[in-house]
Formats: C-alpha cells, sequence, structure tokens
C-alpha cells in the first residue's frame, strides 16, 4: 500500500513514540535505526514526561487504578503503546517500583468495599474486574512480569459465547466487547512475549471469533450496527486514542493484525469503514476523546488530524491488503 510521502513526513514530525513505530511498520528502515529512535522513548517526549511522573512510592496518581486516565495501570498501558522498550534500564527501573511497591486498595469499581478479596495484592497478580485485570495482564505481560494469576483467572471467566464481560458476576451470559477487547489483548501480548500455554491460544482464538461473529460491530442477533455502547455510550465507528477499556473498530481491526492471523474476510466491512474515514490529506482524525485526565496528551484534540489514528488505520490498511494477495 503506498502512503503520500507528506502523511508520512508529518508523521515524523512527532513523538519517538510515533516515529519508530512509523520507521518499523510504514518504511521498513533498518532494525538498527528503528532500535535507536525506539530507544528515545524513554528519554525524550511523552514517553520520558510519564516516566518523570511516577511518584516514590511506585505508582503513578498514588493510585494502581482510579477513573481518569492517569493512574498507574493507565500510564503503564500507554507506555505500552508508546512501545517503550521493556529491556530498558528505564522501563525495568520504573515496572520494578511498581511490582515490588504498588498494591490495590479494595474498593470496586462502583465504590462498593471489597477489601477482603484483593485488597494488598501486589499491582501485577490484579483484582477482580476482567477488564481491568486484561489491561493490567497486557502490560505485565508486556514488561516482562508475572501475570500466571491473572491470566489463570481471566480463563475461568470465558463466557459460552467465547467474550467476556465484567458483570458476569452478577449473572450476565452476554458478553461485552469492551471487556472483550480488554481480554484478548492481555492473552496475545501474554503469546508474543513467549507465553506457551495451549489454553491460552484457545481461549483468545474462541474470543476472537466472538468478534468476527459480529463483523467487529453488528448484532448477532439481527445483523444491525451497533450504534452505541451500552455502558459507556460511545460510537464504536468514531475512532479514539488512548482508548483505554472502551471498544471501538479500529482498536478491534488492531488487535487482529497484531495477532499476526491472515486477514478474515469477515473483517472486509470493518476495513472498509476505516478507509472510508481517511481525509483528502490523507490523514484520520481524533473523532471522539474519552473524558478525564489525561497524564500527558498526546494529540492535538478532538476534530483534529490524529497521528495516532492515522499511524493506526495506515498499518490496519496495509496489513489487510497484504493478506489478501
Amino acid at each position: 500500500m503506498s502512503v503520500n510521502r507528506s502523511v508520512i513526513n508529518w508523521l515524523l514530525d512527532s513523538d519517538p513514540s510515533i516515529r519508530w513505530q512509523v520507521m518499523r511498520d510504514l518504511m521498513s528502515a533498518p532494525a538498527e535505526e528503528v532500535a535507536a529512535e525506539r530507544a528515545l522513548v524513554a528519554r525524550e517526549g511523552s514517553g520520558a514526561r510519564l516516566l518523570a511522573l511516577q511518584k516514590s512510592d511506585g505508582s503513578w496518581a498514588s493510585a494502581a487504578w482510579n477513573r481518569g486516565w492517569d493512574s498507574t495501570m493507565h500510564v503503564l498501558s500507554l507506555l505500552r503503546e508508546f512501545g517503550l522498550d521493556p529491556a530498558s534500564e528505564e522501563a525495568r527501573r520504573a515496572v520494578g517500583r511498581v511490582r515490588d511497591r504498588v498494591t490495590w486498595q479494595g474498593w470496586d469499581l462502583d465504590g462498593t468495599w471489597r477489601g477482603e478479596e484483593w485488597k494488598g495484592n501486589p499491582f501485577f497478580t490484579g483484582e477482580v474486574e476482567p477488564c481491568i485485570n486484561g489491561q493490567v495482564a497486557a502490560s505485565g505481560a508486556y514488561f516482562g512480569q508475572d501475570v500466571e494469576r491473572i491470566m489463570n483467572r481471566l480463563l475461568g471467566e470465558q463466557l459460552p459465547d467465547g467474550g467476556w464481560n465484567c458483570e458476569a458476576g452478577g449473572g450476565s451470559l452476554r458478553s461485552s466487547f469492551n471487556t472483550s477487547i480488554c481480554v484478548l489483548e492481555a492473552l496475545l501480548e501474554y503469546e508474543l512475549a513467549g507465553g506457551s500455554r495451549t489454553e491460552v491460544t484457545e481461549a483468545r482464538v474462541r474470543g476472537q471469533e466472538y468478534l468476527l461473529e459480529r463483523r467487529l460491530f453488528r448484532r448477532r442477533s439481527t445483523g444491525e450496527v451497533i450504534g452505541q455502547d451500552r455502558k459507556g455510550g460511545t460510537d464504536w465507528t468514531r475512532f479514539s486514542f488512548p482508548t483505554w477499556w472502551h471498544y471501538d473498530v479500529l482498536r478491534g481491526l488492531e488487535y487482529f493484525r497484531r495477532s499476526g492471523a491472515a486477514p478474515d474476510k469477515r473483517l472486509a466491512e470493518a476495513v472498509e469503514l476505516v478507509e472510508s474515514k481517511k481525509g483528502g490529506d490523507g490523514r484520520w482524525s481524533l473523532e471522539y476523546q474519552h473524558p478525564g485526565t489525561m497524564a500527558v496528551e498526546v494529540d492535538e484534540g478532538e476534530g483534529r488530524p490524529s497521528r495516532w489514528n492515522t499511524l493506526r488505520a495506515l498499518r490496519v490498511l496495509d496489513w489487510y491488503s497484504a493478506g489478501k494477495t
């Protein structure tokens, strides 16, 4: 897939976290040049600013998780998206502090005290919500931490339809796109980091089939487009970054791209949606920004051209077109 050179130059005129991924995924730059640029994520720009915000207790925002986007879990998720090299001294030091010092405080998402189950858990052993545990495990696996306890829990929480739902504890037997994508990314990161458990791969394949059966954004029962997320109120056809716990079509496609799977024909409509959103200048915009307190800003604002969405859209389209040949 050819990309307008002006778009490539615009993407390169940015943060190291974007530049190194553009060089690797869109330019096929030499590995040593990519590695040198990637190393800058820890030393310059947004990655360095995030690392500098870590507190002496190992946390960000003094919390394992919070309702904004600046807690320990959220910052680690963003550093993973940035591609901070897990082997770097900066990553090992920061993640080591999280592992050794950060614990869960025992409050559930709705404000209910459930400390008897997980208060005091070390960060990478997780808590009880699969959407949160998925995000913790994805970062933990990426940064080389032991997430076996979380993985075992997630495997046991897979629903009969193949996905996951944070409301399953309340009796729901229907999976959630939001929860399922968080868990699928965790299972994938575990495998990419070298985890070799047959049951993990089998669960992930079943989970991705849940998305494929729905063409990534349609109801299985009626085939109609899911216009708005029931829980979060967001539109899955509007692309965000960061996505946090929210699902959208571009995030779903990015999962399939990273999985290394050959493009499935059931992804065609989702890919067409991504293509349709390209502007006349070859860029994609930030269509929606989830409200919350960002530790650092990573884009220029809702409705404006987004380097992150443009990078992600271009490499999804490149992967899909290459897989069809």
